[in-house]
């Protein structure tokens, strides 16, 4: 290892150590106002609007997707556009989120008169209490005097660390408040690993049933059965009850006088089901350990008839496996 790859090691563990005492020093210097700052959200009946400018600006638009993406409706304004009509965005119903290390920036006194003028909440975060940005905010959240990790006190670092961090907070506390769950996760997020991930059943799943009712001959079910090409068939029982199901396993187990049988002289009783509320990654989960390809959804709470049909395929296709 040459001098200069030491040093660089040594600048990087300096700097993460600066922002990690950093953020434990915001852990312990937050008080009732982040309550409040909460309970403000709570209360508004429209979004909450994220301005800032420079680095702030770059954090708050980081903390708006977030809070958009867990069920809190955000969007940014920048503060430049909004001196020229962007103002405008800003409603009696939302509530302002706005982030300026000095508390002074020239840019953000449009939406800070914009607030007091229209009588809109505001939640400013800043490191000094004083600053024009805290004063004039219905709820102060002040950002402990933590050095900059750069060393010279010129590059926001630590100061942009605590407030991207005091913005994950404040998306996880409404998000727990609301009792926001993955399936709510999933419809802000139907796209790319994570839409596949949090996929549900129902998603997935075919709803061209191969079933046949009780007491139809096992020809007639082979008809059926390898028309749709799952490699299984369900058996229904009285007011449609999927009563059982036939596997290609099942076909050659009764390969002696098949044709002779009816579906309830073959078929396996009381199957293995999924909801269709449940996430794919269970359906995998279950047809791994089962070692079986398919598996016929049923509502637990509803009448018991088959109301699709997911396949390990369809799975590995949407790429939840």
């Amino acid at each position: 290892m040459t001098s200069s790859t030491t040093d660089f090691l040594a600048t990087a563990r300096r700097v993460i150590e600066a922002e990690t005492t950093a953020l434990t020093m915001l852990g312990a210097s937050l008080d009732d106002s982040f309550g409040a700052a909460v309970e403000t959200i709570l209360r508004a009946r429209g979004r909450v609007i994220v301005s800032g400018m420079g680095k702030s600006g770059h954090i708050g638009r980081k903390i708006t997707a977030t809070l958009a993406s867990t069920g809190t409706p955000a969007q940014f304004v920048h503060p430049a556009e909004a001196s020229h009509g962007d103002l405008g965005m800003i409603t009696r119903d939302d509530v302002a989120l706005v982030l300026s290390n000095s508390g002074e920036t020239p840019e953000l006194a449009d939406i800070i008169a914009h607030t007091r003028r229209f009588d809109i909440p505001l939640i400013g975060v800043a490191s000094r209490a004083q600053s024009t940005l805290l004063r004039q905010s219905d709820v102060a959240l002040l950002l402990p005097p933590a050095p900059e990790a750069c060393g010279n006190g010129i590059v926001p670092t630590s100061s942009t660390t605590m407030t991207l961090a005091l913005g994950d907070a404040l998306a996880v506390a409404l998000m727990e408040h609301r009792q926001f769950t993955p399936e709510h996760f999933r419809v802000f997020h139907p796209g790319g690993k994570l839409g596949a991930r949090l996929a549900r059943v129902a998603d997935l799943m075919h709803r061209d049933l191969p079933l046949v009712a009780m007491g139809t001959s096992m020809g007639e079910a082979l008809i059926t059965m390898s028309r749709l090409g799952f490699g299984v068939l369900g058996v229904t029982g009285p007011e449609g009850r999927l009563a059982g199901i036939i596997t290609d396993g099942d076909l050659r187990r009764h390969l002696d006088g098949l044709l002779s049988l009816s579906v309830e002289d073959v078929m396996t009783r009381h199957p293995l089901t999924i909801a269709p509320d449940a996430l794919a990654e269970k359906a995998v989960a279950v047809m791994n350990g089962r070692k079986i390809t398919s598996l016929f959804v049923v509502d637990p709470e509803g009448s018991g008839a088959a109301e699709g049909l997911i396949h390990i395929h369809d799975c590995l296709r949407a790429g939840v496996a």
